[in-house]
């Protein structure tokens, strides 16, 4: 299966919110201000087409298989985290929306793996893996040592698979009073 990962484009955003959702669950209420599926879809894709937040389309790549969107990565420095958390406060504000309290997700010696999810049509066939290698060349290209990303504990499928691709589980994290393994990878 021949897998491509490119930048995301403004156009994707309708394949990589469901993504997102599925992959970060309720954070994903919290992060629109809404409540209706529908809607927290709507406010994601807002979201992604913005540039100023964790989930804009500037800190994204997709994998395609064919020209099919199968899998999607949310990727940035730890250090730029609390400036697009402030803007997504900022933004939440404008719309009347409840402003939740954003939790730290990495240090900011760390490049961030935020999101990673594959489409579930194409689970099982290596694009996970290959996200991951993906994100570790930019880490290094863009001069960082650490890569980072957390799990939830109950997740141990995909801890597994990041314990196999040299993770470490470093420290517990707590991510909207849920638990979850900071994991960290020296590069």
């Amino acid at each position: 299966m021949m897998i491509t990962v490119r930048n995301a484009e403004l156009a994707d955003g309708k394949f990589v919110a469901p993504l997102i959702i599925e992959a970060i669950g309720d954070i994903a209420n919290r992060m629109t201000g809404e409540t209706e599926p529908k809607a927290i879809e709507s406010e994601l894709i807002t979201l992604f087409e913005r540039t100023d937040n964790r989930h804009s389309y500037l800190n994204t790549y997709v994998a395609e298989h064919n020209g099919q969107v199968v899998g999607t990565l949310v990727i940035y420095s730890g250090d730029a985290a609390p400036q697009m958390d402030a803007n997504l406060e900022t933004w939440l504000q404008e719309k009347g929306a409840e402003i939740p309290k954003v939790d730290k997700e990495a240090h900011e010696d760390e490049y961030y793996v935020d999101t990673i999810c594959i489409n579930p049509d194409f689970r099982g066939k290596g694009i996970g893996t290959i996200l991951l290698e993906f994100s570790e060349q930019l880490a290094r290209e863009k001069g960082y040592k650490k890569i980072s990303l957390n799990v939830e504990t109950q997740k141990e499928k995909a801890r597994k698979l990041y314990e196999r691709m040299g993770y470490v589980v470093t420290e517990p994290w707590t991510i909207i009073d849920e638990p979850f393994h900071h994991m960290v990878k020296t590069l």
